[in-house]
């Protein structure tokens, strides 16, 4: 016969439990070239509120967001220019990514790159170069391949 356990309804199943969204990470979260390993590179940044007119000497990656008035030269490491720099500055680093505005002379090692609203009024001396379309460049332009082999060595 029946017994009660086929008799009854089953009891509706609960709601799934929707698990929270995915944590939340900070974008300045500590990656392993800021916490010191072995063969990282340490980085710093200058913000889209600070200004500073001056000389800039450093040994390390940067990323400005502000405005520089003044040159700059980062000793072979990684320029970026965000969305809201504004440099006006010589600039001899190893590498430059601009997606703001820079004017002024460019000298890097490694690969100049403008990105799509970068913009950059000056010479270029690079051993390469990629200027995405929509980016805005008026000056003359050295590529020197020999300079990445040098810089290598």
């Amino acid at each position: 016969m029946w017994n009660k356990q086929q008799t009854q309804p089953e009891a509706p199943a609960a709601p799934p439990v929707q698990s929270p969204a995915s944590p939340v990470v900070p974008f300045a979260a500590p990656s392993a070239s800021r916490l010191g390993s072995p063969g990282a590179r340490n980085s710093a940044r200058i913000g889209a509120g600070l200004a500073i007119r001056g000389e800039i000497i450093g040994k390390e990656d940067l990323q400005i967001d502000g405005k520089v008035d003044g040159p700059i030269s980062l000793h072979g490491h990684e320029l970026t220019v965000g969305p809201t720099g504004q440099l006006n500055s010589e600039i001899h680093a190893g590498e430059l990514i601009v997606f703001g505005k820079i004017v002024g002379d460019v000298h890097a090692r490694g690969r100049v790159d403008i990105k799509k609203d970068g913009s950059i009024i000056g010479d270029i001396s690079s051993a390469r170069i990629s200027i995405e379309d929509g980016a805005h460049f008026k000056g003359r332009i050295e590529i020197d391949p020999a300079r990445s082999q040098a810089a290598a060595v």
